[in-house]
């Protein structure tokens, strides 16, 4: 029996909506290819140093963002050294010297432990070797100056103080004196 034009134009309809739909992954794979390349490189601009709770920050404008170094904590009772507690706060400032020799044991360990740090650098000089500590802001100037003598005294020239960072006077000022007037209209 002979089949009419509608009859042959449905079967055909069929047969294509009976396929098995095929998702083409292709596209979205382009697309998290692109975000992740676009987090690498925006994720990068931050730099957060881990604090403590028991380490209260100075506050400060600080211009320049942090690097990764070596972080020693200090706080009112201990001296941590890349999260091991190396001596007690009350001992060092009992001690009649400026040398800490818990923290200078340490920081050779350190610079063993590391290929990179005891090379010369190319121009013939001792690479400078970087530490940042983070100190509470109540412990005592004597404690900080022997903290950092016995840095020096390793061999790690490079002593950066972490600090809260706040908004520069200036700026805060400048966006008050803004808001002012348009407060008043």
């Amino acid at each position: 029996m002979k089949k009419s034009a509608r009859a042959m134009r449905m079967e055909r309809h069929h047969k294509r909506m009976a396929k098995d739909s095929k998702l083409s992954l292709v596209s979205l794979m382009d697309i998290f290819t692109i975000l992740v390349f676009f987090l690498m490189v925006n994720a990068s601009d931050v730099q957060v140093l881990q604090n403590s709770k028991s380490v209260e920050l100075p506050k400060s404008t600080a211009q320049q963002a942090a690097k990764e170094t070596l972080i020693l904590m200090v706080n009112n009772n201990d001296l941590i050294l890349q999260g091991q507690k190396l001596a007690d706060v009350a001992t060092i400032l009992n001690q009649t010297e400026d040398h800490i020799p818990a923290l200078a044991t340490e920081l050779e360990y350190q610079i063993n432990r590391k290929g990179s740090m005891g090379e010369k650098g190319a121009d013939g000089n001792d690479i400078e070797r970087a530490i940042t500590i983070m100190g509470d802001k109540n412990i005592p100037y004597t404690l900080l100056k022997r903290i950092m003598q016995t840095c020096a005294q390793a061999g790690f020239t490079n002593i950066s103080l972490a600090v809260e960072g706040q908004q520069p006077e200036s700026t805060a000022k400048a966006n008050q004196q803004t808001l002012v007037p348009e407060a008043e209209l």
